[in-house]
């Protein structure tokens, strides 16, 4: 014993079994052979059963047995993985020609397990009979089974292109295959235009084999995909469910699905529709019913009155399994070892080993006819002299003795002498020697046609013609899969996503963004918001989801939000602080002004003004939000001075015509001008000279106004004013402008803000350094000359000094 212990190093004995373990599972469990198109335990299958007599034209069998008989003889693995490959070749759903057939459940395309093998029958479909035919005549190589005990064929005749028509996949040690299936008759009628043109390119295939056909059907994108795979193996395709959609009840509409991708779980599709659905992620689906039956697939995804059918059926394409890629990855077991291949190798790899299969078959039965044909001879020799012959078996000792006695005497033969011993006496009548005759005419044709084929490859080749074009007649079907040359891109309408509803926007000054559902709102008393005492709401209105908001802050930031993207909450809570989704913005930055607008392809430019003096235009499509808007801001408007800030933003239109641009100065300057003097620059510049301005003078407002306008304006002591625009002279940019405050001496009025006043029923919401609201109504103060210092309408030492003033906000909402 201790001769026989060895010491070896771990990684070459680790190395030496696991390339016999690869080498075994490669060729003997998970890839198919380019030949046959199974695999081992497919064919041991299809063999035992063949063997057993369960063929098409009998009785259906307990799948047991025939598990039973595969594993006993021929397959040493689980009863449970024989049964499940046995179970996969009766499945319609995954083989374009299925090659079992069985009673009972053998599962669902809802990926719904078999029942047990003890509950179901199975037998050979007709066409598994093609596979099989001829193995009797010595066509392949048989070899002994695991135990020496019974032979196996290594390859089954195939007398049809099972490779390409069932396709295969199966996963090994380094490789992998995903072999599609194809159409029986478009696949053979390639076969047959490749056997009298030995030389055809892929091209003239391929006007055959015009790609994958599913069972499951569908419709396939992508002929370059196909055309690539068809030449290397490898390349991918778009597979498509088929739909429709139609007009129900209540004018709405309704998406049917009739067929789905290979191999995609129905069942997993409609509850991730549903899903869909039920977390609102596409707007506009009332219902996902699932309505197959035994006449075929259904799936209806009902939808609301005016939903966007396409754009909905667009959305499911890109994020269910309605459309997925398919990999073609060509690999089979081609001369002992795996290759991928291509449609041209395969077509010849099958046509070479049908010709084999043809030589085999004919040789074998050239070698029974010959012999048939010597007895044939011996036969009517023996009747010639047939009492002759009789007289010598009489006078013979046993069936030996005469064996030899007939040979000696009358040349014989030992084939003819055991046919003539062993003949039965009936057979001895003259009608029968006419039989003889003809036999012998007839074999002597039929061997002349066997040589014939085997003497001259143009013989096989009609042969083998004529036998697929027996093949494609019988079992041919019409494709199921349509094929469409380009894949169409997918653009999810992003308006299908999003459930198309008005809501409540609210913006506060320090930061605070939300919407409220109208009942939420409705529901509450306005000033119950949820802000801080010392926070106020900037904006306030009715928007519809599909908008989009512009956030301005006083430092030239810009942040952007789908109004769908602004966290719903009820109207009392407080919302989400922009700093919890936006970084980079100062402590003290506060909200300046906020814009909606419908469409992000909107035509117009912005106006930015700073404290400082500087003004500029920025056309919209500048300020469109970019991939990074989530969690950065973008610049509106760089700031020449740190200490400055954003004082105005304001939209014009690029066809507004006539628009003055009107700036008025804390100290009491106002200045006019055509805004065509702002030139428009890019976001990220500083703009040019808007206004002249002197020592610690800042711009308090600016506006972009009409001449029939009116303007309020509120200073520090809590004065309100009212004065039309046409008493500020028109000038031109960067001057110093007029005075439109009397001068005092002692305790001079400073501008605070300004608003434009257009709606007479307007009201004005002035905020205090208190944190207080004065509401204004203009209406009740007349209209002041230009060098006025207007009316006091707050008491600043109660309520404090006003610090800004804007449109009120609830009358907005009202209206």
């Amino acid at each position: 014993m201790a001769d026989n212990i060895q010491e070896l190093a771990l990684e070459d004995v680790i190395g030496d079994r696991f390339a016999r373990y690869s080498k075994y599972i490669i060729q003997e469990r998970a890839l198919p052979d380019i030949r046959d198109g199974l695999k081992p335990v497919q064919r041991r299958i299809l063999y035992a059963m063949n063997k057993d007599g369960n063929t098409f034209d009998k009785a259906y069998r307990k799948s047991a047995k025939s598990v039973g008989n595969v594993m006993g003889n021929y397959h040493p693995h689980g009863d449970s993985s024989i049964y499940e490959a046995m179970v996969r070749m009766s499945q319609d759903w995954k083989l374009r020609e299925p090659l079992i057939e069985m009673h009972g459940n053998n599962g669902s395309i809802d990926a719904d397990p078999a029942a047990a093998m003890r509950y179901t029958e199975a037998r050979l479909s007709k066409i598994a009979g093609e596979l099989l035919r001829d193995l009797d005549k010595e066509t392949v190589e048989m070899v002994l089974n695991f135990d020496d005990t019974e032979y196996e064929p290594t390859v089954l005749p195939a007398h049809f292109p099972n490779l390409l028509v069932n396709g295969a996949t199966g996963i090994s040690a380094g490789y992998a295959t995903d072999i599609p299936p194809h159409n029986l008759r478009e696949v053979i009628d390639a076969l047959v235009y490749l056997l009298a043109h030995p030389n055809a390119k892929l091209e003239d295939m391929m006007e055959f084999v015009k790609g994958p056909d599913f069972p499951t059907g569908g419709i396939i994108q992508g002929i370059d995909g196909i055309k690539k795979a068809y030449e290397t193996g490898k390349g991918r395709i778009v597979l498509r469910s088929r739909t429709k959609i139609s007009t129900i009840r209540g004018g709405k509409q309704q998406i049917e699905v009739t067929e789905i991708p290979y191999e995609v779980n129905k069942a997993q599709l409609v509850k991730k529709m549903d899903e869909i659905r039920l977390n609102k992620d596409v707007a506009g689906i009332s219902e996902v019913r699932d309505e197959s039956d035994r006449q075929g697939l259904s799936i209806v995804i009902e939808l609301n009155k005016d939903a966007n059918a396409d754009g909905i059926l667009a959305y499911l394409f890109k994020k269910t399994d309605l459309q997925i890629t398919y990999n073609f990855n060509m690999v089979a077991i081609n001369n002992q070892r795996p290759e991928r291949v291509g449609l041209l190798t395969a077509l010849q790899a099958y046509l070479d080993f049908q010709k084999e299969i043809i030589t085999k078959r004919t040789r074998f039965d050239l070698a029974k006819a010959q012999k048939r044909q010597h007895v044939v001879e011996g036969l009517i020799k023996m009747i010639s002299i047939l009492d002759e012959v009789v007289a010598t078996i009489r006078e013979s000792q046993n069936r030996k003795n005469a064996k030899e006695n007939i040979m000696a005497k009358f040349g014989f033969t030992d084939i003819q002498a055991e046919a003539i011993v062993t003949l039965q006496l009936y057979c001895l009548t003259n009608t029968d020697v006419t039989q003889l005759e003809a036999e012998a005419k007839e074999l002597a044709a039929t061997i002349a046609e066997y040589e014939l084929i085997l003497a001259d490859a143009k013989e096989l080749n009609k042969v083998l013609r004529k036998e697929l074009k027996a093949i494609a007649k019988e079992f041919g079907s019409d494709r199921k899969a349509e094929i469409e040359d380009q894949v169409e891109e997918l653009k999810i309408d992003q308006t299908v996503m999003i459930a198309d509803e008005d809501v409540m926007l609210l913006v506060s000054r320090s930061g605070y963004v939300k919407r409220s559902s109208v009942r939420s709102f409705n529901a509450s008393d306005v000033t119950e918001n949820g802000l801080r005492e010392d926070d106020q709401p900037i904006f306030l209105e009715k928007v519809n989801t599909l908008s989009h908001v512009f956030i301005f802050t006083n430092k030239g930031n810009l942040i952007y939000r789908p109004v769908h993207e602004i966290s719903d909450v009820k109207w009392k809570d407080t919302g989400e602080h922009v700093s919890q989704t936006i970084n980079g913005l100062d402590s003290d930055e506060e909200m300046l002004s906020v814009m909606i607008f419908d469409s992000l392809e909107t035509a117009g430019n912005f106006v930015l003004t700073t404290s400082d003096g500087w003004i500029k235009q920025t056309a919209f499509v500048d300020l469109t939000p970019s991939r990074t808007y989530r969690k950065r801001a973008a610049v509106a408007m760089k700031l020449k001075d740190p200490t400055a800030k954003i004082v105005a933003i304001n939209f014009v239109p690029t066809a507004t015509t006539g628009v003055q641009v009107c700036l008025l100065s804390t100290v009491g300057y106002a200045v006019q001008y055509d805004l065509a003097e702002v030139s428009v620059t890019g976001a990220r510049t500083a703009g040019v000279r808007a206004m002249d301005l002197r020592d610690d003078e800042t711009i308090a407002s600016a506006l972009i106004v009409q001449p029939t306008d009116e303007i309020g304006i509120i200073t520090q002591r809590g004065a309100f004013k009212r004065m039309a625009v046409s008493d500020i002279a028109v000038t031109s940019r960067a001057r110093r402008g007029s005075m439109i405050l009397r001068e005092l001496k002692a305790q001079p009025h400073e501008i605070v803000a300004a608003c434009i006043i257009n709606d007479p029923l307007a009201a004005l919401e002035v905020v205090t350094s208190r944190h207080l609201i004065h509401d204004i109504i203009p209406s009740n103060y007349p209209v002041s000359s230009g060098y006025s210092n207007g009316t006091f309408v707050i008491d600043v030492d109660v309520e404090g000094r006003p610090v800004q003033m804007i449109t009120k906000i609830l009358a907005m909402v009202n209206n």
